[in-house]
């Protein structure tokens, strides 16, 4: 897995983010975290640097690293690092969401994946981070645990399935 790599999104990524935002909605999950497909690709790529540094960050959401996960040049899945966490992402979203593209599931890249991300949660400072997922979706719980998270608790989520919110020292 040392070839797979977290790094912003570029301009040459637009076609393969579309696709994977497109893939993801099929799982009712979005890969481009607040994209207005209306809205140029460059001005989207400017807003995710901005709310690393906390600038433009909309009511209700918080300064946030966005990157790619990539194994060369394919764009395999994203993470979404949250700087602080606000009381929806306290119960219910955590510090870190993650995912993997379809056709690239089942390779350990989903650990990966979290296992940079817990580096990059940490140089900006979160020294503890919180890490949820679907009550049912137990391989992403694996990961979880794989990856040192410890259970707290179930929360229901009056929008969707129940999370289980996991903390990582």
């Amino acid at each position: 897995m040392s070839a797979l790599r977290l790094r912003p999104l570029r301009l040459e990524d637009e076609s393969d983010a579309r696709l994977a935002h497109g893939e993801l909605q099929a799982d009712n999950f979005s890969f481009l975290l607040g994209w207005d497909p209306q809205e140029p690709w460059a001005g989207y790529l400017r807003r995710c640097a901005e709310h690393r540094l906390g600038v433009g960050v909309q009511p209700g959401w918080v300064p946030s690293t966005f990157l790619g996960a990539c194994l060369g040049a394919a764009l395999v899945g994203r993470i979404s690092i949250r700087h602080s966490l606000n009381e929806f992402l306290a119960s219910f979203g955590g510090h870190i969401g993650y995912c993997v593209r379809p056709a690239h599931r089942g390779q350990g890249l989903a650990g990966e994946i979290l296992r940079q991300g817990l580096i990059v949660a940490r140089a900006e400072g979160i020294e503890r981070v919180l890490v949820t997922c679907d009550e049912g979706n137990l391989a992403s719980a694996r990961v979880i645990e794989r990856n040192g998270g410890v259970l707290e608790d179930v929360r229901p989520d009056p929008d969707g399935p129940a999370k289980r919110r996991y903390w990582i020292e």
